[in-house]
């Protein structure tokens, strides 16, 4: 008797073409290409509602009442946290962080996840700008630290996001022991976006709909990788 049959079945050896059948980036992809499409939904909604007049106003009259509540509220120890999640969310931070992760990936040749977050990556640096400059919206009054630029949407809201949850996924294995992580990049990344409405560097809309698209974004391009797996696979099988 082989030493194989002795032992059992043997699950199949995955070839590297075949990585994300025995390592996925996402648990249940299917499930996370409906999660991303509900956060692209809902920054969609609030891209629209800024956009014309009638609903901007609504908009911002909750914004309105957000940012005096943020003035009123204003605490020492507070600003301080608030401040400190502002520099890890800065470009100085940020910058070194998505170029040694992608080389690490690069380095351990994980090249869906490669693929993964540096996709992630791109897109989000790209829309800042853009969408910042097609905008034009002013920041607001007595913000507690220096700012540049427009405010929609809060670029420190969509790289906390995009790269928090991004992260998880390209160095983290899916399943479930991976969900509690997941809950906690999550609270990152809403409190780096609240602590950017508390400095009143940006509106509450601003924040919202940055984690939002960073999150879509991150959770987007993994559902994607895995798609364009799926499809390959099929192909491959279906192929004389």
């Amino acid at each position: 008797m082989s030493q194989s049959d002795s032992k059992g079945s043997v699950e199949p050896e995955h070839t590297p073409a075949d990585r994300l059948l025995s390592d996925p980036l996402l648990h249940d992809h299917p499930l996370a290409q409906r999660v991303a499409g509900g956060l692209w939904i809902l920054s969609a909604l609030l891209f629209f509602a800024l956009a014309v007049p009638v609903l901007a106003d609504r908009v911002q009259a909750i914004d309105d009442v957000v940012h005096r509540w943020a003035v009123s509220a204003e605490w020492d120890p507070a600003v301080f946290v608030a401040k400190t999640l502002g520099v890890i969310g800065s470009v100085w931070v940020t910058w070194p962080l998505m170029v040694a992760i992608a080389g690490w990936l690069a380095w351990r040749r994980r090249w869906e996840a490669f693929a993964t977050w540096m996709a992630a990556m791109a897109i989000s640096q790209v829309l800042i700008g853009p969408v910042k400059d097609l905008y034009e919206r002013s920041r607001p009054p007595l913000s507690l630290v220096e700012t540049t630029g427009w405010s929609f949407p809060s670029g420190h809201a969509i790289a906390a996001a995009v790269i928090a949850v991004a992260a998880v996924i390209v160095l983290v294995s899916a399943g479930p022991k991976r969900r509690n992580l997941e809950m906690l990049v999550g609270l990152f990344a809403v409190a780096m976006a609240l602590s950017r409405v508390y400095l009143r560097a940006h509106w509450l809309s601003d924040a919202v709909a940055g984690v939002a698209l960073g999150a879509a974004i991150a959770i987007g391009c993994a559902a994607l990788v895995h798609l364009i797996d799926d499809r390959r696979r099929r192909n491959r099988h279906a192929s004389p």
